[in-house]
């Protein structure tokens, strides 16, 4: 039984050996030239100004949170979707609630002001 798990472990083995062998090749043998600009932050473009440990706004992580929340509905749909036509019309009416409490839920973030950015 664990003889079928050879293969696919000899590909991970296989696999992790050629990255770990490409990224310490590329530090042997490649060419280092060092230099302020090399060696200087970069953020962007921008020149960092302040601190690392800067706050960042709440509504970088309610913006976040709604996006996990909001792709977690796919991992409801694609599944209901590949087997829609042996579900039969119960099936379709749970979805059509699934999906109307994602509406109400969208209106009532977009009532609140959580997608606005001031």
């Amino acid at each position: 039984m664990l003889s079928n798990y050879i293969p696919i472990a000899l590909m991970l083995a296989v696999a992790a050996g050629f990255g770990v062998l490409m990224v310490n090749l590329s530090k042997w043998i490649g060419p280092r030239r060092p230099n302020v600009q090399k060696l200087s932050v970069y953020e962007s473009g921008m020149i960092p100004i302040g601190t690392t440990q800067e706050r960042v706004s709440i509504k970088y992580y309610v913006v976040g949170m709604l996006f996990i929340i909001f792709d977690i509905e796919l991992v409801f749909l694609y599944p209901w979707a590949v087997i829609f036509k042996s579900l039969g019309a119960y099936a379709l009416w749970e979805m059509f609630i699934f999906i109307a409490l994602l509406f109400v839920a969208y209106i009532y973030i977009l009532k609140k002001g959580a997608l606005e950015w001031d």
